[in-house]
């Protein structure tokens, strides 16, 4: 028997399988999310507004309420964003 938090996780774990799997299955989807990401980094609501870019342009759909998934995607966008920052 799973535990609600095992269950949570799982479900957080599959989001994420789905995920890869149609950014593996699209070669296009991570560079245009990041190119989104991008565009949208300095406006107020940033997340947000990248969150329905990607979802209206690419194969991955963030819904409105976004899923702790979704929130995680969102997360190493950031991350990458502040990497490319620290770049230069």
């Amino acid at each position: 028997m799973t535990t609600p938090t095992e269950s949570r996780q799982q479900k957080i774990i599959d989001e994420l399988r789905g995920f890869i799997r149609k950014v593996l299955s699209e070669p296009t989807v991570a560079a245009r999310c990041m190119e989104i990401a991008r565009e949208h980094r300095q406006e107020r609501d940033a997340r947000e507004q990248i969150a329905r870019e990607i979802s209206a342009q690419t194969i991955v759909r963030i819904p409105e309420a976004h899923s702790e998934a979704d929130e995680i995607f969102l997360d190493v966008i950031e991350d990458v964003l502040e990497e490319e920052q620290a770049l230069y």
